[in-house]
C-alpha cells in the first residue's frame, strides 16, 4: 500500500480531532442553554425521545466519514503493472555556457540567468522530446542524461552557476564532443542547442562542429550578450568585487562572438539566433527543431499503480447516508436539527474558502478605490506569505508607484525582473522605466536629469527587447531618449552663454556679462544653482565697475 499524496494524511491529525472537539463543545453548549432557559421540570418533557447515544453515534459517523474522505484524497494505491513508456519525439541536448563571462549583465538579469530561463522555456515547448543537459566552461560534463522527466531536467538547469565547472575559460569543442557522447541511440536524429556568448578559448570549436556533423549532429547556436560587450564583475574573496582581468592584469571586455556561432551552426546544417525578445525559443523550435524527423524508442519500464481511492470514498458516502437516516428521535422532530448540523459543516468548509480569498480581494478593492497605501500594505503581506508568486510583488510595486513611493516601487519592480515568466518580466521592466523617469524629474541639476532620463531609456529598451510589439514601451523609450537629448541641448546652450559671458569679462564688459548670466539663471531655474556663484560675483564687480547714476 502506498499513497500518491502522503502529505495529506497529516490532516488526519488535525481535522477529525478538531471536528470531534467541535461536536463535544456544541453538545455542552446545548445542554447549558437548555438548563438556562428551560425549567428543570419541563426539560424532561421537551427532550423526550432524544437519545444521547444516537447523537454520539451520528457525530462519530460524520467524523469517520471526514477521515475516510481525507484518505481518499491522498489516493491510496495497491499493486501495480509494469509498463514500457515510449517516447515519440526528438533527442535534444541543451548545452549552457557557465564561464565567468556569463555573469555579464548586458542581457538582464545576466547572461547565465537569461540562458537558464531560455532552457526552461525550451523544456516547456518540447513536451514530447527527450532532453539532456551539458554544462561547460573550460571543460564540459553531462549534467543531466537524456530523459523525459521534466522535473529532473528543471532541477539540473536551476543548479547551474559559474562554479559548476572548476576550470575557467570557454571550451566550445568540449561541449560539442560531450553532447555528441550523450546520444546513446545512433539511429535517432541528434540536435544540440548551444547557449553561449561565443567566446572560445581552445579555438577548436569549428573543427569539432564539422566532425559532429559527420556523426549526424545538427547544432543550433543561441547567442547571449551584446556585440558592444561589457565588463564583468566577480567577487574578489574579500567581500568586495573586481573586474575580470587577463594574464597581464588588464580589464577584459566580454563580447558576443556572433561570427563564430554562425559558422558552427552553418557547418552542421543548423542556424544561429540571438537571444532577444520573447519569441526566440518558439522560433528555434518551429523553424529548426520541429521539422526534424521524430524518433521512437523505449525510455524505461515504469510502474502504473492501481488506484484504490474508490473504496474509502464509497465507505465515507455510505456512512454519511446512514447518518442521514439515523434521526435523534422521530423523523418529524429530527428534520430541523439535521439541517442545522449539515449547515454547520458546510459553513465550516466554505469559511475556509472565503478566508483564503478575502485578503487579495481587499487589496484589489483598496487599489481600485485609490487607497494605494492600504493596497500596498495588503499586497506586501500577501507577497510575504506566498513568496513564490511574483505577481503579488508586481502589484505591490504598482501600488507603491501610485502612492509616489518611488524608492520602494523601484526595489519591488527590480525583484520582478528576475521572474521566469517573460511576460511578467517585460511588464516589470516597463514599470521600472516609469519609476526611473519620475525619479529623474526630481533631479536638482541638469546632470541628474540627463543621467536619469538615459537610465529610464535603457530600462524601457529592455522591455522592448522582451516584447517588440509593445507600442507603449517603444513610445516611452523614444520619449525618454528625446528628453535626454533636450537636456544635452540645453547644457550646450548654457555652455555657449557662459562662454559669451566669459568673453565679455575678458573685454572688461562686466555689465554685459552680468546681464547675460542674469537672464540665463532667470530663464532656466534648474541651471540657477550651477551658475549662482558666478552670477553673484559678476554683480559685485559690475556694481564697482559701473557706477550708478544718482
Amino acid at each position: 500500500m502506498r499513497f500518491e499524496h502522503p502529505n495529506l494524511l497529516w490532516l488526519l491529525l488535525v481535522i477529525p480531532p478538531a471536528l470531534a472537539l467541535f461536536f463535544w463543545w456544541s453538545e455542552r453548549t446545548r445542554q447549558k442553554l437548555l438548563t438556562q432557559f428551560v425549567e428543570a421540570r419541563l426539560l424532561a418533557t421537551l427532550t423526550a425521545g432524544i437519545s444521547p447515544a444516537r447523537r454520539k453515534l451520528r457525530f462519530t459517523l460524520i467524523v469517520a466519514s471526514v477521515a475516510l474522505l481525507l484518505i481518499a484524497l491522498a489516493r491510496p494505491q495497491y499493486g501495480y503493472d509494469k509498463e514500457e513508456v515510449r517516447q515519440n519525439g526528438l533527442d535534444i541536448v541543451v548545452a549552457v555556457d557557465t564561464s565567468k563571462s556569463m555573469l555579464a549583465t548586458d542581457i538582464p538579469p545576466s547572461r547565465l540567468g537569461r540562458a537558464k530561463l531560455a532552457a526552461l522555456e525550451l523544456m516547456q515547448t518540447a513536451k514530447a522530446d527527450r532532453l539532456g543537459l551539458v554544462a561547460f566552461a573550460g571543460e564540459a560534463f553531462l549534467s543531466c542524461p537524456m530523459t523525459i522527466d521534466d522535473t529532473a531536467f528543471q532541477q539540473s538547469v536551476q543548479a547551474l552557476d559559474v562554479n559548476s565547472i572548476p576550470q575557467g575559460g570557454t571550451a566550445l569543442a568540449e561541449a560539442i564532443k560531450t553532447a555528441l557522447a550523450a546520444f546513446k541511440e545512433n539511429g535517432n536524429h541528434k540536435a544540440l542547442v548551444l547557449f553561449t556568448d561565443g567566446e572560445d578559448n581552445d579555438e577548436g570549436a569549428l573543427a569539432a562542429a564539422q566532425a559532429a556533423a559527420k556523426e549526424g549532429l545538427k547544432i543550433f547556436t543561441i547567442g547571449i550578450g551584446s556585440a558592444e560587450g561589457t565588463l564583468v564583475q566577480i567577487p574578489d574573496g574579500n567581500g568586495g568585487s573586481d573586474y575580470i582581468r587577463d594574464e597581464k592584469g588588464q580589464v577584459v571586455k566580454t563580447k558576443l562572438n556572433e561570427s563564430l556561432l554562425q559558422q558552427i551552426a552553418g557547418a552542421t546544417g543548423g542556424f544561429y539566433l540571438p537571444l532577444r525578445g520573447a519569441d526566440t525559443i518558439s522560433t528555434l523550435y518551429e523553424r529548426g527543431l520541429a521539422p526534424l524527423p521524430k524518433s521512437e524508442g523505449a525510455e524505461k519500464l515504469v510502474r502504473r499503480y492501481h488506484e484504490q481511492f474508490q473504496w474509502p470514498l464509497a465507505v465515507a458516502l455510505l456512512l454519511l447516508f446512514v447518518e442521514f437516516l439515523l434521526p435523534e428521535r422521530s423523523l418529524r422532530t429530527a428534520t430541523k436539527s439535521k439541517v442545522i448540523a449539515n449547515a454547520m459543516i458546510l459553513l465550516a468548509v466554505f469559511q475556509i474558502s472565503f478566508s483564503a480569498n478575502a485578503s487579495p480581494a481587499g487589496a484589489l478593492r483598496e487599489y481600485k478605490s485609490g487607497n494605494y497605501t492600504n493596497a500596498l500594505n495588503e499586497f506586501t503581506k500577501l507577497a510575504e506569505v506566498q513568496t513564490n508568486d511574483l505577481r503579488l510583488v508586481f502589484n505591490a510595486g504598482d501600488a507603491a508607484y501610485r502612492a509616489t513611493n518611488f524608492d520602494l516601487a523601484q526595489k519591488l519592480f527590480q525583484q520582478v525582473t528576475l521572474s521566469p515568466d517573460l511576460k511578467l518580466q517585460q511588464q516589470a521592466f516597463y514599470n521600472l522605466g516609469n519609476v526611473q523617469f519620475q525619479v529623474a524629474k526630481q533631479a536638482q541639476d541638469l546632470d541628474g536629469l540627463e543621467q536619469g532620463f538615459d537610465a529610464a531609456a535603457k530600462i524601457y529598451s529592455r522591455a522592448v527587447l522582451l516584447n517588440t510589439n509593445d507600442a507603449d514601451a517603444i513610445f516611452n523609450c523614444r520619449f525618454a531618449q528625446g528628453a535626454a537629448e533636450q537636456v544635452r541641448a540645453l547644457k550646450a546652450a548654457l555652455r555657449s552663454a557662459k562662454a559669451s559671458a566669459d568673453q565679455a569679462v575678458q573685454r572688461a564688459e562686466f555689465h554685459t556679462a552680468f546681464e547675460i548670466m542674469q537672464g540665463l539663471t532667470q530663464k532656466y531655474k534648474i541651471a540657477g544653482k550651477q551658475f549662482e556663484e558666478f552670477t553673484k560675483k559678476l554683480k559685485d564687480i559690475d556694481d564697482i565697475a559701473t557706477p550708478h547714476q544718482p
